[in-house]
C-alpha cells in the first residue's frame, strides 16, 4: 500500500496553518495526510487519523496505530481494536457511538530479527508532542464531553509525565483541552497478559474504568 495523498508535505509550521483553515474533520483528514512534523511519517505507510462518531460525547485516544491500523488506515482495527470493541460492549458503550483516535498518527516500528515482522517502538515526548495539535483539532471540532485516554503514553501526553495509569485509573482529571479524562490500560496490555488469568483481570479493570466513564456521561 502506498502512503494516501495529501495536500503536499506539512511541517510544523505548515501544520499549524493547516489545522487553522481546517473547519471540519475530513479537512483535518485530508491535512494530516501530509504530515511531516516529525520523523514517523518516514516508516509509516500512512497517517491514521481518528473515526467515529462525529459528535460524540465520548472520545477514546490510545498511544498510536499498530500495524493492522498502518496498512488499512483505520485506528483500532487489529487485535488491540477487537479487545477494545469487547470492553466497550461489556461496559455498555456503543463503538458507533464514540470517536477513537491515537495521540500519535504514525506507526512506530522496527523491523523483527527474523524480518518478517514490524515490532511497536513506543513514541518519544518529542513525537508525541509533535503529533499532539492534530488530536487537539479532533477535541476541538468534535467538543466530547470526556476523552478516555488508553496507556501511559496518551495519558501522560494529555495529563503529564508525573502521571501514572497503574495509581490513577479511573479517575476524572482535568485537561487543558477543555473536556476531563480517565485514563485506564491500552487494550494490548490485554493481550500482552502472562496467562489467561492474568487477561481476565486486566480485561476486567479495562471494563470497569470504562463503565466509570459511561457512569461520568450519564450523572
Amino acid at each position: 500500500m502506498t502512503k494516501e495523498a495529501g495536500p503536499g508535505p506539512l511541517d510544523a509550521e505548515a501544520r499549524a496553518r493547516a489545522i487553522a483553515k481546517a473547519r471540519s474533520l475530513d479537512a483535518l483528514r485530508v491535512a494530516a495526510a501530509g504530515c511531516q512534523a516529525c520523523e514517523l511519517w518516514r516508516n509509516a505507510t500512512q497517517t491514521v487519523f481518528g473515526s467515529g462518531d462525529e459528535g460524540a460525547r465520548l472520545l477514546i485516544v490510545g498511544e498510536q496505530p499498530g500495524d493492522v491500523e498502518d496498512r488499512e488506515g483505520e485506528p483500532f482495527v487489529g487485535p488491540a481494536g477487537r479487545i477494545l470493541d469487547e470492553a466497550l460492549e461489556s461496559a455498555g458503550i456503543a463503538r458507533d457511538e464514540v470517536y477513537v483516535t491515537n495521540i500519535v498518527k504514525h506507526f512506530k516500528w522496527r523491523r523483527a530479527p527474523s524480518g518478517k515482522r514490524r515490532l511497536h517502538q513506543r513514541p518519544d515526548e518529542a513525537e508525541v508532542e509533535a503529533c499532539k495539535p492534530w488530536l487537539e483539532a479532533e477535541v476541538a471540532r468534535i467538543g466530547p464531553e470526556l476523552i478516555v485516554c488508553l496507556g501511559a503514553t496518551a495519558a501522560q501526553g494529555l495529563l503529564g509525565s508525573d502521571f501514572r495509569v497503574t495509581r490513577q485509573h479511573g479517575q476524572v482529571v482535568p485537561t487543558t483541552l477543555g473536556p476531563p479524562a480517565i485514563a485506564t490500560i491500552h487494550p494490548s496490555a490485554v493481550l500482552r497478559a502472562p496467562n489467561s488469568e492474568a487477561r481476565a483481570e486486566a480485561l476486567a479493570g479495562l471494563i470497569a474504568d470504562l463503565r466509570a466513564a459511561k457512569e461520568r456521561l450519564t450523572s
